[in-house]
């Protein structure tokens, strides 16, 4: 969907506001427009010398006017100004809904600090454009419309003809400059999103940057994003700047010869002193949006340029099966509504894997991440995944969360295409726990229930003891209530990953996925998981992707992967007397546990 489809659907939704805006906006510039007529019958009145009680009506006539203008300018700033901000609202959680929806290629192509430049910047141009660019040129063209009828028909045509005549050349000006305002526009946005990622990435990385005492260094490569974001908005303001006084140096022109020539048709009584004030404010009127057209243009040079950019990301295909998220702009309430037929009618996997002649690889590598991988998990077994560093252990289950896209015909569960399987009810039957264990800035709680208020607190303790992390949970003052901080920053890296299989756990899954969850605990702690993994894979499907031989020793079957390629496969024991790739890994990691602890046992003697 097309942004301007989008505006479209919030307008038609608002229509009423729109419309009842608009009337009050007409009448505030009828009302306005009769101001300076009944200021040169005063002058008219008071230079005539008529009775008081006759000067006196116009007084409260005028008073009266100014009264109504600042009500209906209210009540019309109210309905569409104000509108914006609805708007505003609901395009940025029309995006941030979009975004829910995109595959991981799209994340993996997208800068961060560009992405926060779309939701924050750029609606906030759209907004302005809607908000002040549309109301002025609204507001502008009603106002001057009827001055200038009241100016031609109850004053002087000629004295009009005059007062007008710069505005053609402005327009063509503006006219001549708005594309250069809109590329400019563009490169500022650019250079918020540069600014905007390097301030992200510090962030994030602060503790390496301290770690190697790069603060300084840091600091100076800000300091260039900072000044280049400062020279593209020079850019853009050297070009608009000149806007405004060029349009007052020949409106100044154009005063001039107006005061001469309107001077000489008082003289000769052409028009009276009360006609020449009230043109005189006619003239302050009509001046007002013409010499605001040139921020009007830039505004909407601006809103242009950031539509231009948001279609990028609503253009971007969602995820195939996935659900659309319909955001409501009456209360800004998201609902869910499918876009993509459930022709199984699928709502519980049991869990049967099947993956045959798979071949895969990432967007933009000329190498295949996965090589003829054929592989089949029944129902209630347990796969362990070893292999070398980049050999295609988490690609499998990337695939297998259809977080990446594979033709049909390759991956199969329960006897049917993951490809079509909806999306929801694919992840909903799988609990995975990734490598990265990220975790919210939130409470503990929250963190293993993601948010769902739908499991008791007995659950969420239960899926916190059989992770092994419920005895550091209470050790903490506030327990379950902890703010675990950014990414989970206060807890060390072995509670991060329990509390992150914990997450997995207690959706109670047909399908359970660790991808080197255990590689941060120690053994006697990864022992322990273990054996309550058992009891929790009872009747499910499991996944354990290691490093560690002793992650996956018991596993029904075993597969060691190596560029790609499954290498060897069987149950440990089988593995151990091939006396390849798994055995070699055993072996040293053997021998290693054994060097550790005779290191161990001589500090303790010593």
């Amino acid at each position: 969907m097309r942004v301007r489809q989008i505006l479209w659907d919030f307008i038609k939704r608002f229509k009423w506001r729109y419309i009842v805006g608009i009337i009050f906006l007409i009448i505030t510039a009828f009302i306005e427009s009769l101001i300076p007529r009944i200021l040169g019958f005063i002058t008219d009145s008071l230079n005539t010398r008529m009775p008081f009680p006759v000067v006196g009506r116009y007084l409260v006539i005028l008073v009266g006017a100014a009264v109504a203008v600042f009500v209906f300018r209210f009540t019309w700033r109210y309905f569409l100004v104000g509108n914006c901000r609805y708007l505003e609202c609901y395009l940025r959680e029309k995006l941030f809904a979009h975004m829910q929806t995109l595959p991981a290629t799209f994340y993996d192509n997208n800068k961060t600090g560009d992405l926060i430049a779309y939701a924050i910047n750029d609606i906030q141009a759209i907004r302005r454009t809607f908000g002040f660019g549309f109301t002025a040129v609204l507001n502008g063209v009603v106002i001057n419309t009827i001055s200038i009828a009241i100016m031609v028909r109850t004053i002087n045509p000629i004295l009009t003809i005059m007062a007008l005549l710069p505005t053609p050349f402005i327009v063509f000006i503006l006219y001549k400059l708005r594309r250069k305002i809109r590329e400019r526009f563009t490169a500022v946005q650019k250079a918020f999103a540069q600014i905007s990622e390097k301030v992200q990435e510090n962030i994030s990385g602060i503790r390496v940057i301290k770690a190697f005492a790069q603060e300084e260094e840091e600091v100076e490569d800000f300091l260039k994003y900072s000044q280049a974001r400062v020279d593209t908005h020079m850019r853009l303001t050297r070009v608009s700047a000149a806007f405004w006084p060029l349009t007052q140096l020949m409106f100044g022109i154009s005063i001039v010869f107006f005061i001469i020539y309107g001077s000489q048709l008082v003289t000769r009584e052409v028009i009276s002193l009360g006609d020449y004030i009230a043109f005189n404010s006619y003239v302050m009127i009509i001046m007002r949006p013409i010499v605001s057209i040139s921020r009007v243009i830039e505004i909407w040079q601006r809103g242009m340029a950031s539509v231009g950019r948001l279609d990028k990301i609503f253009q971007a295909e969602g995820e195939k099966g996935s659900r659309s998220i319909e955001v409501a702009p009456e209360v800004f309430v998201s609902k869910k509504e499918s876009i993509e037929y459930n022709p199984f009618n699928i709502e519980r996997l049991r869990g049967n894997i099947e993956i045959r002649d798979l071949n895969f690889s990432y967007f933009g590598s000329e190498e295949n991440a996965l090589k003829d991988i054929n592989l089949k998990i029944n129902e209630g077994e347990i796969l362990g995944i070893l292999g070398t560093t980049g050999s295609g252990k988490t690609t499998i289950a990337n695939l297998l969360l259809r977080l990446y896209e594979v033709g049909d015909g390759h991956i199969f569960i329960d006897g049917k295409d993951i490809n079509h399987i909806p999306l929801e009810v694919l992840r909903e039957n799988i609990g995975y726990a990734p490598q990265d264990n990220f975790l919210f800035s939130t409470t503990i709680k929250n963190n293993i229930e993601f948010f769902r208020s739908v499991y008791r607190d007995e659950q969420i303790e239960m899926a916190a003891k059989m992770a092994g992390v419920y005895d550091d949970i209470l050790s903490f003052p506030k327990g379950f209530e902890t703010i675990v901080g950014e990414r989970g920053v206060t807890l060390s890296g072995g509670q991060k990953q329990r509390v992150s299989i914990a997450r997995a756990i207690i959706k109670e899954p047909s399908i359970i996925i660790l991808d080197d969850s255990l590689s941060a605990v120690d053994t006697k702690t990864e022992e322990m998981i273990l054996n309550n993994l058992e009891k929790v894979l009872e009747g499910k499907t499991g996944i354990i992707i290691s490093h560690r031989v002793s992650s996956v020793r018991y596993a029904d079957q075993i597969i060691f992967m190596d560029n790609g390629r499954i290498i060897e496969r069987g149950k440990h024991d089988e593995l151990i007397k091939l006396k390849g790739a798994y055995y070699r890994l055993y072996k040293s990691q053997i021998d290693q546990h054994q060097d550790d602890y005779v290191s161990m046992r001589l500090k303790v003697n010593a």
